[in-house]
């Protein structure tokens, strides 16, 4: 995964000024993995929780995204960290120091984050292709599969040219939803939802949703691997590395944080109080279609096939970070990208309403994040691990508290579930 275009930072680095070709290449070193790490934050699911919350209760769940969005960042802040100081990725710390039993129990519940993940990726990118040229669900997932096939063979050795392909990919995401945004008109009561508030249980499955949606799981285990390259050097030169690291993470997840937001603030716009129906991505399209032009239909649509591919790419990238990092081992891209195919698969060919299947896929990411928060915070803390970089007791204490309030807002969207 290391492209030695990308390694800066070291012991023989030259002490003498670099050029601005240099520093540039250097900036988007860590903008690149920035962004790769971005696209899980705005991936299908998002769409159908996103449109489906702004569509049903307006701009009311406007606040989560905003608050889920600055977890991530702080969440991803560590994973990056994490992989900086100790030159290891999550799972192979967890492999390293963690019993058997723990490991592989570990290792089960990524697997199944992992293919959460995927069935969002190819069923959202099914659906555009079948809301764009009418491509049948099935043979869509397919081309999918293989489109982010190509894509995700540049990785390995030509990883600058794999994220300036995702990075073209969030552009066109962002460029969708800045026309939705302008063809809808300003959001002048959007302020109120940033006002912390629920309105039954399904406000609170859908919140759990978006929390799912926007603080991904798989993300934080590929992000301690993609910074494993900047672990070289001094403490210094480590420091600066994570420096710039964070400026980069603050820039993607900004931005994707933007892209959340304009998400619901479009679909409140323009679907909520309507007698339009909103239940399905196919609806919504239609929804946007017929309320502001089917320009802006297709710009959606356009949108959503962009992160599907995108998504559906660093997933299966991510996918391999955690095989081969809780097990050792690894297999080929393409027996990972057919075994990641076979639950979307399995749930276009029984007929389950796509949309409903992304907002579960989300739920579950949601019950997945502890698992690798808690790890996450525990490794931070540890200085045998993490040497001069160790996490501070307020930074350790925040961590542990997202990760609490993550877990209690699960039990407790379990227990409303069972009681129902």
């Amino acid at each position: 995964m290391t492209d030695s275009s990308s390694l800066t930072y070291g012991p023989g680095a030259p002490a003498q000024p670099r050029s601005l070709r240099s520093r540039l290449g250097t900036a988007y070193g860590f903008l690149g993995s920035a962004f790769v790490v971005a696209v899980a934050y705005i991936d299908p699911g998002n769409f159908a929780t996103n449109m489906t919350g702004g569509a049903r209760y307006g701009y009311l769940l406007l606040w989560v995204i905003a608050s889920a969005s600055a977890a991530a960042v702080f969440v991803q802040y560590l994973a990056a960290k994490l992989g900086i100081a100790t030159g290891r990725s999550l799972p192979e710390l967890c492999r390293e120091h963690y019993p058997r039993p723990v490991t592989y129990g570990l290792w089960i519940q990524a697997e199944l984050v992992s293919m959460a993940t995927d069935l969002a990726e190819f069923v959202g990118a099914a659906v555009a292709l079948n809301l764009l040229f009418g491509v049948p669900l099935l043979p869509a997932a397919l081309i999918t599969a293989a489109v982010s096939l190509v894509i995700l063979t540049l990785a390995p050795l030509r990883r600058r040219r794999f994220e300036t392909v995702i990075l073209a990919l969030i552009l066109l995401v962002s460029a969708g939803f800045a026309y939705q945004v302008f063809r809808s008109g300003p959001p002048a009561a959007a302020g109120a939802g940033l006002i912390p508030g629920f309105a039954g249980t399904d406000s609170i499955l859908l919140a759990t949703g978006m929390l799912g949606a926007t603080v991904m799981p798989h993300a934080i285990y590929l992000h301690s691997a993609l910074t494993q390259e900047y672990h070289r050097g001094s403490t210094a030169t480590r420091r600066k590395a994570l420096r710039s690291m964070l400026k980069g993470l603050v820039c993607a997840l900004g931005i994707a944080a933007v892209i959340n937001a304009s998400m619901l603030i479009v679909a409140a716009a323009s679907l909520h109080g309507t007698a339009l129906p909103h239940e399905s991505l196919g609806d919504m399209h239609s929804g946007l279609g017929e309320v502001l032009g089917s320009d802006t239909a297709l710009a959606f649509a356009l949108a959503l096939l962009a992160s599907g591919i995108a998504s559906s790419s660093v997933g299966t990238y991510a996918g391999q970070v955690i095989l081969s990092g809780f097990l050792r081992t690894q297999i080929p891209l393409l027996l990972r990208r057919l075994l990641t195919m076979a639950p979307p698969l399995a749930i276009l060919a029984v007929g389950t309403d796509p949309t409903r299947a992304l907002i579960i896929s989300q739920v579950v990411l949601s019950f997945g994040i502890p698992f690798a928060l808690i790890p996450l915070v525990l490794f931070g803390r540890r200085s045998d691990v993490m040497g001069s970089l160790t996490n501070r007791r307020l930074t350790t204490a925040t961590g542990m508290v997202v990760s609490l309030a993550i877990s209690c807002l699960n039990v407790f969207l379990l227990h409303q579930l069972l009681s129902a």
